[in-house]
């Protein structure tokens, strides 16, 4: 199929070529260091809280800094914006290995360097969210949003994978030094597109910028909705996520290869549902989509939570990566589709407050529930968290489809 129709139509445009490979490579080291420092703080510890001590420390930043984040997308241009934290994020995937590999590396040391990442996150994400429509244009959106999750979660199979190889043969730092060195791919693309952003006017302070990002969605209930979802899901699915290397080696004693295997499975499933939704040219019946998978993850994450084997909990990652990649992909084009552009950073900041930001909330939660309750009832919670989210979108979905024709 050519790529200017179907699934791969957001490809005819050159920018988005270079944006999708350079991402492609970097992420790959991402999700490869993602999983070398879970296995890194687990090795260290072997404590359930301290993995959720280390996510929070991840994303909290994230959760702070974003709506600031978002202003500064609307205030200045975007591209350059994404250069400075992919540059900030390779520095500190370098300094993580050399720390690792000269032996000298301690928790708080990961826990210090996470932080540095997540700031970096904080302003990169609506960063990178808010220049998709300046990639491709209106008509292309939803086909970009959809290529880039499937090109994150491509990366997300590709990643660990090799991570746990490189951890069980070599040890951590390699992972992070090979993290760092991916950067250059990502800085490459950026710094050949041709995209020129039109000035935005600064009539307002960046206080007073920040205060009407907040007024536009108080005033708009549809995205205030979403994004309430979005948060909800978030942490409901944070326990799955922040508990993997005890299901992997706590329970079922697999390794940080099975820890490999079940990331990369949530990942697979995330490809094909993310590629799914590449194939629609609108928006319309998205929101069906969004209650859809939010009811699919309370019954996958339920059945995960009592899996009595490891082969049965993989089999289930692809679905809950599915689930969670198309209500993501879903909840982000139903918003870009129905917002004024001047606000597009902003709203795309409280959005990577939610889906990102909310992440250390849950995962905190997720650490000290499962001191307590284990890890199986502490996935289960989350499975809940997720069917309250579902009676949620399935009491606005029909709002939402009249908000997208207006």
């Amino acid at each position: 199929m050519a790529a200017g129709e179907g699934m791969f139509r957001a490809l005819r445009h050159r920018d988005f070529r270079l944006y999708a490979g350079g991402m492609a490579v970097s992420l790959a080291g991402t999700w490869m260091q993602n999983l070398a420092q879970a296995w890194l703080v687990y090795r260290l510890t072997h404590s359930e809280w301290m993995l959720g001590v280390t996510w929070f420390c991840a994303n909290v930043p994230v959760l702070i800094l974003s709506p600031i984040a978002g202003a500064v997308a609307d205030r200045f241009p975007r591209r350059r914006i994404v250069m400075v934290t992919q540059a900030v994020a390779m520095a500190q995937a370098a300094a993580l290995a050399g720390l690792t590999l000269t032996g000298h590396i301690e928790v708080w040391h990961v826990l210090a360097l996470a932080a540095v990442l997540g700031t970096s996150n904080a302003f990169d994400i609506p960063g990178r969210q808010a220049l998709f429509i300046h990639l491709v244009g209106r008509d292309d959106l939803l086909n970009a949003i959809s290529l880039n999750s499937a090109t994150f979660n491509a990366a997300r199979i590709v990643g660990p994978s090799l991570g746990g190889l490189i951890v069980a043969r070599a040890g951590e730092g390699y992972c992070f030094a090979l993290n760092a060195l991916s950067y250059l791919a990502v800085l490459a693309s950026l710094a050949a597109m041709r995209i020129r952003e039109d000035a935005r006017p600064k009539s307002e302070t960046p206080w007073q910028e920040l205060k009407s990002g907040f007024a536009f969605v108080r005033r708009c209930p549809e995205v205030r909705s979403i994004l309430i979802l979005c948060g909800i899901i978030s942490i409901a699915t944070s326990p799955g996520a922040t508990l993997a290397p005890v299901f992997a080696e706590g329970i079922f004693k697999m390794g940080s290869q099975g820890l490999g295997w079940l990331t990369a499975g949530m990942g697979a499933g995330a490809i094909l549902g993310t590629l799914n939704l590449a194939q629609r040219k609108g928006a319309k019946g998205l929101p069906n989509v969004i209650l859809g998978s939010a009811a699919t993850l309370a019954a996958a994450l339920a059945l995960f939570a009592w899996s009595p084997s490891y082969w049965l909990s993989l089999a289930l990652m692809p679905v809950i990566g599915l689930s969670v990649m198309r209500h993501s992909a879903s909840a982000n084009t139903v918003i870009q589709m129905s917002i004024p552009d001047q606000y597009r950073g902003r709203v795309m900041g409280l959005y990577s407050m939610m889906v990102i930001g909310m992440t250390p909330i849950g995962s905190l939660l997720s650490g000290a529930l499962a001191e307590v309750a284990g890890s199986r009832v502490t996935v289960t919670v989350g499975a809940l968290g997720c069917l309250g989210a579902a009676l949620l979108a399935r009491a606005w979905a029909q709002r939402w489809e009249n908000w997208l024709q207006r």
